[in-house]
């Protein structure tokens, strides 16, 4: 675990979150809407700095980034939460693992018998995965003969302080940065590690704010903020749409986030994908090959 390093005190004892578009006001206590930031005593910690879920090696097309050192391949770590819901999400076992599953945490100051839930290191000790050091993480994607590292398989936003120091020190040996991302950082956050931050694959699951809040749980304008920030900042993206038949295939939306890209820049290659039937979503069809 570790102090986060966004966020500011309000009133009561709360603090306000401020690594990405959903703003948690989180209590005294609790955690935010990823599951693992809670609020003790007035400061807020990630108890997921220093806790993998997943180490892979993967080729950089499985991100997909086709257009970032093709046939590369990538050194790829996850940690368990999300700040999405998606009710297609493809790693839901362990984006979703932490959230409503675990109790509260207590005060530094307050006995066990007098509050309720967990002490910090309690709450962070039932966190999964494995004790890595970005060190570690480093040292092991340069001896798996990776040219980048990726933060990725659940959303690295959450895990921001662990993926922003590992990528200082992957900058440094030469090892190349990639967020594959919902695209819901703030512009703070996003520019603070921009320098250390090679290429991203960036979600845009619709054109509709209407579908992504009942798919995602989140709004859609901060997303396309993201994707105008990225580009700016100069980092290369490429942009992923997941079909799903009934929702997201019509000409009009399709149409509609081509228009967007294109008013960025006609050179952000977009990735049109298949949906296959998972989490909250199993009983719907198959993407059609015609469709794609």
């Amino acid at each position: 675990m570790k102090e986060a390093m966004y966020y500011e005190p309000l009133a009561g004892g709360r603090v306000l979150c401020t690594l990405c578009a959903l703003c948690c006001k989180i209590a005294p206590g609790r955690r935010g809407a990823c599951g693992v930031r809670v609020n003790v005593d007035e400061t807020l910690y990630t108890l997921v700095y220093d806790r993998v879920i997943a180490q892979h090696v993967d080729p950089i097309e499985k991100k997909p980034l086709f257009h970032f050192y093709p046939g590369s391949r990538s050194y790829s770590i996850a940690t368990v939460g999300c700040n999405f819901r998606c009710l297609h999400c493809q790693n839901s076992d362990i984006s979703q693992q932490p959230k409503d599953k675990l109790p509260p945490v207590r005060g530094a100051d307050a006995a066990p018998s007098d509050v309720p839930g967990l002490s910090l290191r309690e709450l962070a000790a039932r966190i999964p995965g494995e004790e890595v050091t970005p060190e570690a993480i480093v040292e092991a994607a340069a001896g798996s003969g990776c040219r980048s590292i990726a933060y990725t398989y659940t959303e690295p936003t959450i895990f921001f302080e662990l993926a922003y120091d590992t990528a200082r020190l992957a900058a440094a040996e030469g090892i190349a940065n990639v967020f594959v991302t919902n695209g819901f950082i703030t512009e703070e956050a996003l520019q603070s590690i921009a320098p250390y931050l090679d290429a991203a694959n960036i979600d845009l699951k619709s054109s509709d704010d209407r579908f992504h809040k009942r798919m995602t749980g989140a709004r859609l304008q901060p997303v396309l903020d993201s994707i105008r920030a990225y580009h700016r900042l100069g980092i290369w993206i490429e942009v992923t749409t997941l079909v799903i038949p009934g929702d997201n295939d019509s000409d009009t939306d399709l149409q509609s986030i081509a228009d967007f890209l294109c008013s960025i820049s006609p050179d952000i290659p977009w990735h049109v994908t298949r949906f296959h039937p998972t989490y909250r979503l199993l009983g719907r069809e198959v993407t059609p090959a015609a469709t794609l």
